[in-house]
């Protein structure tokens, strides 16, 4: 009877960033400045690449992919943020928070495919460099027919997104075998699935078993291909004995490795770690970085880096003055 006399909750309130009435105006400016820094970053790196041909290669159109992914990473997560940030009530609806963590559950779990994808290419090119334009690409083909007639490029970036798209519809799935009732805060500034397990009136045992088995071991193992592809990269960098060469092979894969560690940390240590050491504040702060920095940083790290990049974006601004 007491089960059957529980209300159902449709609707959930996010705690946000704070609950200080000083502090919401200038997080608010921060994190618009921030989210608008993140568009153009990403979508500008996209037309560059398109614009230019001499970025029609397979390097540079996983980097495309990548930055339209953190684009709508951060689009799934941050506008909703910025509305809550001045928003006194900071509600979100059941269908609302499902959808909002199944388009940023999808495009996280695309990224790391995606990086892992970016780690097999940067082998191939140093490690079988005779071998690599007649593997991956013409270098003569625009982007686009490059994308659609390079069946081995084609295959590794639509598998990326499809493996995005399913992982996060099979959480969605298992979230609708969950019921809340009576609590209904979600301490989060986003609908994340952790928080959500928290506050379910039942078990989430099922589906924490299923975010530790996907979740896991779609990180571990990407985590793995990334650590063996530089691996044997490094091996044949040290076996150069050309300066410049090891020097271009060390700025690109360099890149590529900073951004690999700055997004497995925060996501290893919300995911896998033990559920009792989870700190809701420390959980936060994990999100907020994966959420909103990352897809600010990596055009940052993988243009400033590149001399290619840094090149056409320079022909691109002469030729528009």
């Amino acid at each position: 009877m007491m089960e059957a006399n529980k209300t159902l909750v449709t609707e959930f309130v996010l705690t946000g960033l704070t609950d200080l009435p000083g502090l919401q105006v200038p997080l608010f400016l921060v994190f618009l400045v921030i989210y608008l820094t993140t568009m153009v970053g990403n979508l500008g790196l996209i037309l560059l690449i398109w614009k230019d041909p001499h970025l029609h290669t397979p390097m540079y159109s996983f980097l495309g992919s990548l930055a339209f992914v953190d684009a709508c990473s951060s689009s799934s997560v941050t506008p909703k943020m910025l509305v809550n940030t001045l928003d006194k009530s900071q509600t979100m609806s059941l269908f609302e928070c499902m959808a909002q963590y199944y388009f940023f559950g999808s495009s996280a779990t695309t990224e790391c495919f995606l990086l892992v994808v970016m780690a097999y290419d940067r082998y191939a090119a140093i490690c079988n460099p005779l071998l690599y334009p007649v593997v991956m690409s013409d270098r003569l083909c625009t982007w686009l027919i490059m994308i659609m007639t390079n069946r081995l490029c084609m295959r590794l970036l639509v598998s990326s997104f499809v493996g995005g798209v399913l992982h996060a519809f099979i959480h969605i799935g298992f979230l609708f075998r969950l019921t809340f009732c009576s609590y209904n805060t979600i301490h989060n500034f986003y609908c994340d699935i952790m928080p959500l397990f928290k506050i379910s009136c039942t078990d989430p045992f099922i589906n924490i078993l299923m975010v530790f088995i996907f979740s896991g071991s779609i990180q571990v193992f990407t985590i793995l291909i990334v650590l063996i592809s530089y691996t044997l990269v490094l091996f044949t960098i040290l076996k150069k004995k050309s300066l410049q060469g090891i020097r271009k092979a060390f700025s690109t894969c360099g890149a590529h490795l900073l951004s690999v560690s700055l997004y497995y940390g925060p996501l290893l240590f919300m995911y896998i770690r033990p559920e009792s050491t989870q700190s809701d504040d420390h959980d936060m702060m994990d999100s907020l970085f994966y959420t909103v920095i990352i897809p600010l940083l990596n055009p940052i790290i993988y243009s400033l880096r590149n001399k290619k990049v840094i090149d056409s974006l320079m022909k691109m601004l002469k030729r528009n003055i």
